[in-house]
C-alpha cells in the first residue's frame, strides 16, 4: 500500500503554504502522521558549506544526516527516477513513516492536486481537471462547479475530504 499523495498547487501568493499549514493540524487530531514535501523553483542552499554533512555530500555521500537533540535533517541526491519533480517517488522513498503527505508546488507532476485559487489574484486557475486536479480551495464558486469546493478557511472540510480518498 502507498501513502497517499495530495498535490497543493496554485498561483503564488495563492494561500497554498498558509492552508497546508493550518490544514496539517486538522489531519494530526484525526491521528494520522503528516510529511509535507515542498517544490521550490530557484536554488536554495539544503546545507551549509564547509559543515560537516556537507563535506560527506561533496565526498560521495549518497545520503547525508545531520542529527540534533529532537531533529533531523537530511541532504540527499533526488535520483534519476525522481528527478526532485514527482512527489509520490520522492514519498515513496523517503517518508515511509507517513499516513499521508501534503505536497506543494509540483503543479506538473502526475498526482491528486488541489487547487487554491483567490479571487484577488486576478488569475485562472493553474491546474485543469485533466491534470489531476479533485478538489479546489477557493472563493470562486463560479471555477471548476463539477469539482468540491473549500472555502479558503475550511481545513477540517478538506481534511475529510482528502481521508475519504481511495488510495492503492
Amino acid at each position: 500500500m502507498t501513502v497517499p499523495v495530495f498535490i497543493f498547487v496554485g498561483h503564488s501568493n495563492s494561500g497554498k503554504t498558509t492552508f497546508v499549514e493550518k490544514l496539517i493540524p486538522e489531519l494530526t487530531r484525526r491521528g494520522k502522521k503528516v510529511a509535507a514535501i515542498k517544490h521550490a523553483h530557484h536554488k536554495v542552499q539544503l546545507d551549509t558549506e564547509g559543515k560537516d554533512s556537507w563535506r560527506y555530500k561533496k565526498a560521495g555521500a549518497a545520503l547525508s544526516m545531520l542529527v540534533t537533540t529532537g531533529a533531523l535533517q537530511l541532504v540527499a541526491d533526488a535520483g534519476e527516477e525522481a528527478d526532485g519533480r514527482d512527489p509520490t517517488q520522492l514519498a515513496a522513498r523517503f517518508l515511509g513513516e507517513a499516513d499521508l503527505v501534503l505536497a506543494e508546488g509540483f503543479s506538473l507532476s502526475p498526482g491528486a492536486k488541489i487547487e487554491v485559487l483567490r479571487r484577488e489574484n486576478g488569475k485562472p486557475p493553474r491546474c485543469e481537471i485533466k491534470d489531476g486536479l479533485i478538489a479546489i480551495v477557493t472563493d470562486c464558486p463560479e471555477v471548476y462547479p463539477e469539482l468540491p469546493h473549500f472555502g479558503l478557511d475550511d481545513h477540517a472540510a478538506l481534511a475529510e475530504f482528502l481521508l475519504r480518498q481511495p488510495h492503492d
